[in-house]
């Protein structure tokens, strides 16, 4: 009502479209282009299998090491500030519960 509307960190993943256009430029590749083509395809298959709480804690350990934060990745004050300080739109609740799935990531 009067506090701060809630900010969802989402997830987005660009990895099928890539592995998509890597496929179809491994179709049309020469042998020269096809061992660096079949390795980033490799990469890209590797970071689709990523979970997406993986990639919200990867997320909240950037904001936190931006503002200078070299804590402990746990569920602490100085963690939960350290990531409202980088994303002051975060409501309190909505730091709290990436800092805590970041900690058990």
């Amino acid at each position: 009502m009067w506090g701060r509307k809630e900010m969802s960190v989402l997830v987005l993943r660009d990895a099928d479209e890539i592995a998509g256009a890597l496929r179809e430029a491994l179709t049309d590749a020469g042998e020269a282009e096809r061992p660096g083509l079949e390795a980033a395809l490799a990469i890209v298959e590797r970071a689709a299998e990523r979970p997406e709480r993986e990639l919200r804690g990867r997320w909240v350990r950037e904001q936190r090491a931006s503002v200078g934060y070299a804590g402990p990745d746990d569920e602490s004050v100085r963690a939960v500030k350290a990531l409202r300080q980088a994303r002051p739109e975060l409501s309190l609740l909505a730091a709290v519960q990436l800092t805590r799935d970041a900690a058990r990531e």
